[in-house]
């Protein structure tokens, strides 16, 4: 009769690729213990703009069929030809100018509405937004090849474009626009009803 094999020596479960267990981010760690400053001022950047991206998302419906005629237009055309022309320093320019003057306005808009002022704050804030959607995004898709040679800017579009499809995920926007869309369109067919 043939001895019973040795047992087999107790190797531990392999890891997942990536860390130690579930909860463990080694790289993670490693890389805020290498660059603190860095990593600090981007989860700081990410938290600052998930709001604002939230709702620059639930805005957006509002004037999409206003911003598709404008953005038709012979004019719209020929200034995205022009700006894609244009250097990418000077695309950073054109583009830094109208965001330095129209995104504080929206600030101000939610602070009149807090501090009693709900008209006007709206109105300005219907303004700030309408004129962010016509002017910084039409130099921004014009010049946005171009900005993307630049490493750090690069890391500013891809970073917004990665939380925007994070939030829009986490709070199921897509499902929320399309509730409101459809409200809108019952909305508007009960106005012609009446009216009729």
């Amino acid at each position: 009769m043939e001895p019973a094999p040795p047992p087999a020596p107790l190797v531990p479960a392999a890891s997942p690729p990536g860390g130690e267990g579930p909860r463990s981010h080694p790289r993670r760690r490693a890389r805020f213990r290498e660059r603190p400053v860095r990593v600090a001022l981007g989860f700081l950047f990410r938290l600052i703009c998930a709001p604002l991206i939230l709702l620059d998302e639930l805005v957006r419906p509002l004037y999409r069929p206003l911003i598709a005629r404008l953005a038709a237009l012979k004019i719209m055309h020929a200034f995205e030809r022009w700006v894609a022309a244009r250097s990418v320093w000077t695309i950073l320019v054109l583009l830094a100018v109208p965001y330095a003057t129209i995104e504080p306005l929206k600030f101000v808009a939610l602070v009149w509405i807090a501090g009693g002022w709900p008209k006007a704050g709206t109105v300005l804030f219907l303004i700030a937004y309408l004129l962010s959607f016509v002017i910084i995004e039409r130099i921004y898709s014009a010049g946005r090849a171009k900005l993307m040679t630049l490493p750090w800017m690069a890391w500013v579009i891809l970073t917004l474009a990665t939380l925007r499809d994070r939030v829009v995920a986490a709070l199921r926007l897509d499902r929320l626009k399309a509730g409101l869309r459809r409200t809108a369109r019952d909305l508007r067919r009960r106005l012609a009803l009446l009216f009729r």
